[in-house]
């Protein structure tokens, strides 16, 4: 199985089509889930490594939705900002987990998955920028990740592509990336290793519904039973119609433009990841430079623009002079998972029906506690100590209180 490069300069970041095997919609299934992206496929995965029959059921083709228009940043230390400390536990643990996921993931599908432990370097130009890195750093800090103040030769000396105005920097040598092209194509094989049935092209149009229990799918190709079904739609989680009101979840899209540039030896290239106020640039092993992403809650509007291509160039542009010579390979917009607080929702939210989705911009580093989490909550019925925090739960409106007589 392998995954072509873009073809095009213009347009999602695609692959023609992984070599999936054409098959049947079976009749049912011990799980059911809902979108094959990254958290899909990743669920299914661990579920049918517990001996359970799965099925995976795509809208249109794998990792189509946010998973192949990432990043693959496994950052928590450079993503973390205030308000995110609820957050950071969960993050650091799927950390942990990812040298193993990698190793498990490359041994069941014979693919590599470029994992690479550079860390982040966070970057700073002028006065105004330096007092605002300076105070995510000492956030950093007090929250006890591992993170180091650098000045413009320090910087320079580890980057030396960078231009002579980078004033400061903060080194975040815990965070890792991986290529979520390579993921993508490793998950597909060991779902299918594992025996995985997966099903592209075939829409869910409702849920099946007995004695108040989730009991299947409705899809535009035919229906399939299952003993419990996981919503891992990505973006589309909250859109109407597939469930009942009572049931919405607070998941929205949240639009990004990316692209990426071919590098050479004479326009050099970066290390690790580099992060700015505007822009992050992640160097892969195959020579692409990836610059992303913007942010637009304009909901699914579909294409890139003018205006956020040339907002990642410029700031891509600003510490990078390089970039003027390099060939643009590849242009592409996706939509981020976001909940109401940017954080993943993983819960039973009625009998027979959980979801696993709302991960942000995180869904590559929280990829392994989430499908672990899943996993266990399938087959247990409880979520690990990790995870009990991210359940729907917490977006519960207090009851109001009545006055006092």
């Amino acid at each position: 199985m392998g995954l072509d490069r873009p073809v095009s300069p213009i347009g999602q970041r695609r692959h023609p089509g992984f070599a999936l095997k054409s098959v049947p919609m079976p009749e049912r299934a011990d799980v059911a889930i809902v979108g094959g992206g990254l958290i899909g496929l990743a669920c299914a995965w661990r579920l049918a490594a517990r001996g359970l029959a799965v099925t995976v059921i795509e809208r249109d083709t794998v990792g189509c939705g946010a998973s192949l228009a990432a990043t693959g940043m496994l950052a928590p230390a450079a993503e973390h900002e205030p308000g995110s400390d609820p957050l950071l536990p969960l993050a650091i643990d799927s950390l942990a987990r990812w040298p193993g996921f990698r190793d498990d993931l490359e041994a069941a599908s014979g693919l590599p998955i470029d994992y690479r432990p550079d860390g982040t370097l966070v970057l700073a130009i002028g006065r105004d920028e330096v007092e605002r890195l300076r105070f995510r750093f000492d956030l950093q800090r007090r929250s006890g990740l591992d993170a180091t103040w650098l000045n413009g030769t320090e910087v320079r000396r580890l980057e030396p592509v960078l231009r002579p105005s980078v004033t400061a920097g903060v080194q975040c040598p815990l965070d890792h990336q991986v290529d979520p092209r390579l993921v993508m194509a490793a998950l597909a094989q060991a779902c299918e290793a594992a025996g995985v049935t997966i099903l592209q092209q075939s829409p869910v149009t409702g849920l099946d519904w007995s004695g108040g229990r989730v009991t299947g799918v409705v899809t535009q190709n035919g229906r399939l039973s299952a003993q419990t079904v996981v919503l891992a739609a990505g973006a589309w989680s909250g859109e109407g119609g597939l469930l009942p009101d009572a049931l919405a979840l607070p998941v929205r899209p949240l639009k990004g433009q990316a692209l990426a540039l071919r590098t050479t030896r004479q326009t050099g290239t970066l290390t690790r990841m580099v992060w700015t106020e505007q822009v992050h640039m992640a160097p892969k092993s195959d020579g692409q430079l990836i610059i992303g992403a913007t942010v637009e809650d304009c909901g699914f509007r579909e294409g890139v623009t003018a205006g956020g291509l040339y907002a990642l160039l410029e700031g891509a542009r600003r510490v990078l002079p390089g970039i003027e010579e390099m060939e643009v390979e590849a242009v592409w917009s996706g939509y981020r998972p976001t909940s109401d607080d940017d954080a993943p929702i993983i819960d039973t939210i009625a009998p027979g029906l959980v979801a696993a989705t709302g991960h942000h911009r995180n869904g590559y580093l929280l990829a392994p506690v989430t499908a672990d989490a899943v996993a266990d909550l399938v087959t247990s019925g409880e979520l690990p100590a990790v995870a009990r925090s991210f359940t729907l739960a917490r977006f519960a409106r207090p009851e109001p209180k009545r006055a006092a007589r």
